[in-house]
């Protein structure tokens, strides 16, 4: 059952009970005016009590069939069948009996209310499901299911309509919607040749698109998937009201029955005088209304819900609420560097110290990388391809030239020559965790990579003095330069510092792979005083189990791209991808998921957690606080039937209403 028919049920729900409540009031006004008496007024009062009442009658009937009887319905009926009891035998009085159940009901129906809106969130996520995917047939588009779309299938995407299923756009561009996916309404350009994810409209331009994932593996399914499953992942605080409202109920009843018999036993038994059974049961009956403890069984699973749902609509993804409370216990973040903290976006913007062409170098660096994904290796891959080499200055003097080779520096303009990557050229290709790769180019061994690979192969090297990333280059074992590549700070990720800080956060850490003086830069630019540079991935989680054990109060998150990173997600005590959109490994490491790349989604990540767990635990302290004080009030006969409706009703509908503010999170 999905989300959406759901919130239609609920909908419908919500009309037949306020119809029924509008009805029950009015003819509790109109029998006000009718002067009966007896069994007439008995019959009379019946009508109201069942229009609103009878659906708890049969949940409560089910569940003593079912061999559950203890729940919030049972005492409900107990209580006013009770009450009618106490009426039709002595007072007259049947008002308190129907209000009681009138009243009830009004809660329940501020209830399904909150959650039809805590839901809406949801359902509004649910409308990236796409309902088809165009395919060309005999040159007509056919409307087909998506999930009949084999990988490689070429589908049409028109402006106005869901991209179906991830692929790569083959023709057309566009601009995308991605605000289902990232809570922003900036639009994103998309052209011929870039990757396109599932779940986002296409606004403009007609784009045919080859999948690369069936619709069952693609991103709109596997966000729809982690959403509808969070609701299975409790938190502590409702495992605690789980276990409180079982051990709660049966010793309310318990201490009820007591109430009714032994104070009047003791009378009659030990004073010999009359036992007053009529003044205990009532007394006995508004103990049980006070004591329905549906504040607390409502109000705090559906606060995590509406946490949920309003994280989810500002791309925020919280895969249950077990995250929510490790989230707002942070107090230590770790952030991997490139793609958390900069763009990720790397370019060349020197080569230096160069013995060959710098055309040459370049050659031999994109060749040997050109079987990675890798952003540094994309980047040399652009720069040889025709991308532009930035001027960065010189490092030091030029080499001299070797065997009559030319002597290079990037020009000026710096603009490369258009190529191809001829990968036939290419073989023995063997990437040296944490160093480099090795290749062998038309016959010739050639090393690219950082300084522990020169070292390794015993190469004498030349060390560059400008920050950035260097990527020396060896070929046949003789050192011929290397090229100076610079990753960018995002634009928010000062103020995302500077807010994560705000949120309480007390310690910030950096890791990265860099060398120490671009992780010095990084860091000292953005105001982290502790970092950790030269990492392989195996160090970062040694790194992290160790800020783990030294963590002995609140929680440890680290922030990652979850592509690279997930052995760390999966070892923090919460996970967060960064910028995941798109990305399975992401989605399926991290415990919460921030759809795209602004790191200010970090701080606001946290502080949704944090109002979140504030809201339940108000919730429970004001919920228990008013029974315990209304349940000594009851037993005392200091509380009537009119408090005990506002100790039940009235704090069940408080509790909820402030389990909806969970919803609201797009200042925070």
């Amino acid at each position: 059952m999905t989300y959406a028919s759901i919130d239609i049920s609920m909908n419908s729900k919500q009309k037949k009970t306020l119809i029924r409540i509008i009805i029950t009031a009015l003819l509790m006004v109109g029998l006000h005016f009718v002067p009966a008496e007896g069994f007439l007024r008995f019959l009379l009062y019946m009508i109201p009590y069942l229009i609103v009442g009878y659906d708890i009658i049969i949940k409560a009937w089910k569940g003593i069939k079912n061999r559950q009887p203890l729940d919030e319905c049972f005492l409900m009926v107990v209580a006013t069948i009770g009450a009618i009891a106490i009426a039709l035998l002595d007072t007259g009085d049947y008002v308190e009996a129907v209000a009681v159940m009138l009243f009830y009901q009004i809660g329940e129906w501020f209830q399904s209310y909150a959650i039809g809106k805590s839901r809406k969130s949801i359902t509004e996520l649910m409308d990236i499901r796409p309902d088809y995917a165009n395919m060309e047939v005999d040159g007509e588009l056919t409307r087909v299911d998506p999930d009949e779309v084999e990988v490689g299938s070429i589908i049409i995407c028109q402006p106005g309509e869901k991209v179906p299923i991830d692929g790569v756009v083959v023709s057309g561009s566009s601009t995308l919607d991605t605000s289902a996916l990232t809570g922003e309404s900036l639009p994103r350009e998309i052209h011929e040749g870039e990757e396109i994810i599932s779940g986002t409209i296409n606004m403009s331009g007609v784009l045919s698109i080859r999948t690369t994932k069936e619709f069952g593996e693609s991103t709109v399914s596997t966000i729809l998937d982690m959403v509808e499953n969070a609701s299975s992942r409790k938190s502590k605080a409702e495992d605690f009201i789980s276990k409180f409202a079982r051990v709660y109920t049966p010793v309310v009843v318990g201490l009820a029955l007591a109430l009714a018999i032994l104070p009047p036993l003791v009378r009659l038994l030990a004073l010999g005088v009359s036992p007053g059974w009529g003044t205990w049961i009532y007394r006995a009956l508004t103990f049980l209304v006070i004591s329905c403890p549906c504040a607390l069984v409502i109000s705090i699973p559906l606060t995590f819900f509406a946490g949920i749902g309003g994280a989810s609509n500002a791309g925020v993804l919280i895969k249950g609420s077990n995250y929510i409370e490790s989230l707002a216990k942070t107090n230590v973040l770790v952030c991997d560097k490139t793609g958390t903290l900069t763009k990720g976006v790397f370019q060349v913007v020197g080569v230096h110290h160069a013995s060959i062409s710098e055309d040459k170098i370049l050659e031999y660096a994109a060749h040997a990388e050109c079987a990675s994904s890798h952003p540094i290796s994309k980047s040399l891959q652009a720069a040889y391809m025709g991308g532009e080499v930035m001027p960065h200055g010189v490092c030091g003097a030029v080499m001299d030239a070797a065997d009559g080779m030319e002597a290079s520096i990037s020009d000026a303009e710096g603009t490369m020559a258009t190529r191809e990557i001829d990968r036939s050229r290419v073989s023995d290709i063997e990437e040296i965790s944490g160093e480099g790769i090795s290749a062998v180019i038309d016959g010739h061994k050639v090393l690219v990579g950082n300084d522990k690979l020169m070292t390794h192969d015993v190469i004498s090297f030349i060390e560059c003095h400008d920050i950035g990333t260097v990527i020396h280059v060896a070929v046949d074992g003789e050192y011929v330069g290397h090229i100076l590549i610079s990753d960018v700070i995002k634009d928010t990720t000062p103020k995302a510092i500077e807010e994560i800080k705000r949120s309480g956060v007390s310690r910030i850490v950096m890791l990265t792979g860099d060398d120490d003086k671009v992780a010095y830069s990084v860091a000292s630019t953005l105001g982290i005083a502790e970092f950790h540079s030269e990492l392989l991935p195996g160090d970062k989680v040694t790194i992290v189990e160790k800020l783990l054990s030294e963590n002995h109060r609140g929680a440890l998150a680290f922030v990652g791209d979850g592509i690279n990173d997930a052995p760390v997600l999966a070892r923090a005590d919460i996970g967060i991808a960064m910028g995941a959109m798109g990305s399975d490994a992401a989605i399926e490491a991290a415990d919460v998921v921030l759809m795209d790349d602004d790191p200010v989604k970090i701080s606001k990540a946290v502080r949704i957690a944090k109002k979140c767990m504030r809201i339940a635990y108000e919730n429970i302290y004001f919920a228990i606080g008013v029974k315990i004080a209304c349940l000594v009030l009851g037993a005392l006969g200091l509380a009537n039937m009119w408090l005990a409706i506002f100790a039940d009703v009235g704090v069940m509908v408080i509790a909820v209403l402030n389990a909806i503010r969970a919803l609201f999170v797009k200042n925070l």
